[in-house]
């Protein structure tokens, strides 16, 4: 469906917990608007935006996908999102992409985590909000009590412009509080429901609810609020046109409701969105940075230069790479070339295309505020801007967190190094919130994400798109060795086994260097007593043997060795016998120098309420944890502590399922700190395992 005016446009991003319908209103919609001849529904593996195998198998959303619903000569943007705290980084892609939030919420379970965190998001765009109550149709669904939830959370602002006809396994329809009509629905059927009366019934409950909303928008307004305390009422004209402001500056949040999975409330939803949902000029403008870095607004008008935002990327192994973006300012047309302001290079917009899902529909141009998509653009990613090369910008884009957890992995099969590293940059195009790449400490190579669930999706889509196979395993910590005291060491090298021997022979000395320092070397022989050309190989011996450890096999770090004197010989003397006494000279200062291991300690920042205080609390002690200070930041405690990462490599699913859900935790390097001596112990006697076990 291609549109010649933008006010003909809604982009709303579909947002909420886990499990309150998203996926199922959407594909109501579509199925009402006619953008598909039958009802698809999540537990058949058959829905127009859950169409990666993954979501199709697992029954969730991992990504956002776009779709759009035709109404009454609009054109409606949906744009889908997971629920999943460990996907919130797709759901505010989609909100940034959107002018309105829909905010899905069951009208049984109320408020939950990810209701509570896709608000706080819509408030830092400063965008409106329409909440939709889902599943009004289950055993325990209520209005009065899901309108005091969500009260709780967004204010007085909060009121419902539908009430429902029927209760729970009898919801059969809603009454629209400002038309004052009724929409009756078929059970299960297309959506389109039947216009009536409102049901004598529910005659004084809709006044009641009208008169609210009413007050509530004259207060929002000083014109509207003097007609209405001299009216005593506002003109349905003022009326309406008084909420669409209200819903726009954020002074009203409208509850709306359906039971989607039976059809009930699509035609309904779909007219208020057309009434009152905010249209891309609505905005006026878009936040963006010029080259300077300086903040700057730009016009949303179709006057301006084309600028369009790039908020996902789907790869696939077949059709390639398809960047959605949403068009800021201007028009772009097919065939259109554009500057790229993060890569510095023009694209050509060529095969523009409108998804429902996967499905493409081919369009010459899309006007701005429009969603769509083009294929096989060469240098750009997920959160680039295309704009005008003559007035290049950089527009606002979402604050990716770092990842929380990683796992080392390895091809199953040999020679699948290469296809491995090409697979996982298809999958990091596709999703910003995967990172890879090898640990230079380790040697391993890592895959990171926001939580275990997150890297066994990508695992899983390895196998399933690419045909490579890995095996995950929790990353090696890099410990280190280090010393505590100053110690001297001599090297002495001699081999004679006919012909030309080996003679080398150095003394040293050993001193602690403060953390961090990692290895000197100083040369403080006065004379000849080793010719300067071997003193070189000396340090190389030593540098060698410190990196494969003296207790377990860690590095050693932060000490000094000073050459101080040494024996050559003029025949039998080489630098490989000098690199072989500088070894044995470290050896046997290291067994003088209390040798011990030292652990890497990770700073935590970790957002939560006061009830879960006492248990993370609890738990940090048991991990070995340090609480460093404590804070208010808003509604939210945010603990500060220092833990040794050993301790931390399953703390983002522990975290979860002690607050179901509902804190997070940034996490990164700190420091090093000597392991305590229990642990130590273990460490050797392990290490020691390890070289006699062949297979180790």
């Amino acid at each position: 469906m291609q549109v010649d005016n933008s006010a003909q446009i809604r982009n709303l991003a579909l947002v909420g917990h886990n499990d309150t319908g998203k996926t199922t209103l959407a594909s109501a919609l579509l199925y009402t608007g006619g953008a598909i001849n039958r009802m698809t529904k999540v537990e058949d593996g058959n829905t127009i935006t859950d169409f990666d195998p993954e979501e199709t198998a697992r029954g969730i959303s991992i990504g956002l996908a776009p779709c759009f619903v035709p109404w009454n000569k609009h054109k409606i943007n949906l744009i889908d999102s997971p629920g999943y705290g460990i996907f919130f980084t797709e759901a505010r892609a989609a909100m940034r992409a959107a002018d309105t939030s829909l905010l899905c919420v069951s009208g049984v379970s109320g408020v939950e985590v990810m209701t509570e965190r896709a608000w706080k998001y819509a408030g830092q765009l400063d965008q409106p909000v329409v909440f939709h109550l889902t599943r009004m149709d289950r055993e325990r669904a209520d209005l009065a009590r899901s309108l005091e939830s969500l009260q709780d959370l967004a204010g007085r602002g909060v009121l419902p412009i539908q009430i429902p006809i029927g209760k729970e396994g009898d919801f059969k329809g809603v009454v629209d509080v400002v038309e004052q009509k009724a929409y009756l629905f078929d059970l299960d059927g297309d959506g389109k429901g039947k216009e009536e009366e409102v049901p004598a019934e529910l005659a004084d409950a809709c006044e009641e609810a009208r008169n609210n909303l009413m007050e509530a928008v004259a207060e929002t307004d000083d014109l509207l609020l003097e007609s209405y305390f001299d009216e005593g009422t506002l003109s349905q004209t003022d009326f309406r046109k008084g909420l669409r402001r209200a819903i726009l500056k954020r002074k009203i949040f409208p509850v709306t409701m359906s039971a989607s999975l039976h059809g009930i409330g699509s035609s309904a939803l779909l007219n208020t969105l057309v009434s009152f949902a905010p249209t891309p000029l609505d905005r006026e403008t878009f936040p963006a940075t010029n080259l300077g870095g300086e903040e700057i607004d730009i016009p949303t008008t179709a006057e301006e230069p084309a600028s369009a935002l790039v908020f996902k990327t789907l790869s696939d192994p077949f059709t390639g790479r398809l960047s959605i973006f949403r068009v800021v300012s201007g028009e772009v047309s097919a065939d259109t070339m554009l500057w790229n302001a993060q890569s510095e290079t023009s694209e050509k917009m060529a095969n523009l295309v409108l998804l429902q899902g996967k499905q493409p529909t081919q369009v010459s141009k899309l006007v701005t505020g429009d969603i769509g998509t083009v294929a096989k653009l060469k240098k750009t990613a997920t959160g680039n801007t295309l704009c005008a090369k003559d007035k290049p910008v950089n527009l606002s884009w979402i604050p990716i967190r770092e990842a929380a957890m990683s796992f080392a992995i390895e091809p199953k099969s040999k020679g699948d190094e290469e296809k491995i590293g090409e697979a996982l940059q298809r999958l990091i195009e596709e999703d910003v919130r995967l990172q890879a790449g090898r640990d230079t400490e380790t040697g391993e190579y890592l895959l990171s994400g926001t939580g275990q669930l997150h890297i066994e999706i990508a695992v899983a889509k390895l196998k399933s798109r690419y045909k490579v196979e890995v095996i995950l395993h929790p990353p090696k910590i890099p410990y280190r060795e280090t010393i505590r005291k100053t110690s001297n060491g001599h090297g002495r090298h001699k081999k004679q086994t006919g012909g030309r021997g080996q003679f080398a022979d150095c003394k040293i000395m050993m001193e602690p260097l403060a953390r961090g320092e990692e290895f000197e070397f100083a040369d403080k022989i006065f004379g000849g007593a080793i010719p300067q050309g071997y003193r070189p190989a000396v340090e190389k011996g030593i540098q060698e043997t410190r990196r494969r450890g003296f207790l377990a096999g860690y590095p050693v770090v932060d000490f000094r060795v000073s050459l101080l004197d040494g024996q050559y010989h003029d025949v039998d003397s080489s630098e490989m016998a000098f690199k072989v006494a500088g070894s044995l000279a470290f050896k046997d200062a290291m067994a003088k120098a209390a040798p011990v291991i030292i652990e890497p300690l990770m700073e935590l920042e970790i957002t939560t309420t006061e009830e879960f205080m006492g248990d993370i609390m609890g738990d940090l002690s048991q991990r070995r944890g340090r609480p460093q200070g404590m804070e208010v930041k808003g509604d939210n405690q945010v603990i500060k502590a220092v833990a040794p990462m050993a301790e931390m490599l399953d703390y983002a699913r522990a975290l979860r399922a002690m607050t179901q859900g509902r804190s997070r935790f940034h996490m990164e390097f700190s420091h090093y700190e000597e392991v305590p001596r229990n642990i130590q112990d273990k460490l050797i006697a392990e290490a020691e395992q390890a070289k006699g076990d062949p297979a180790g």
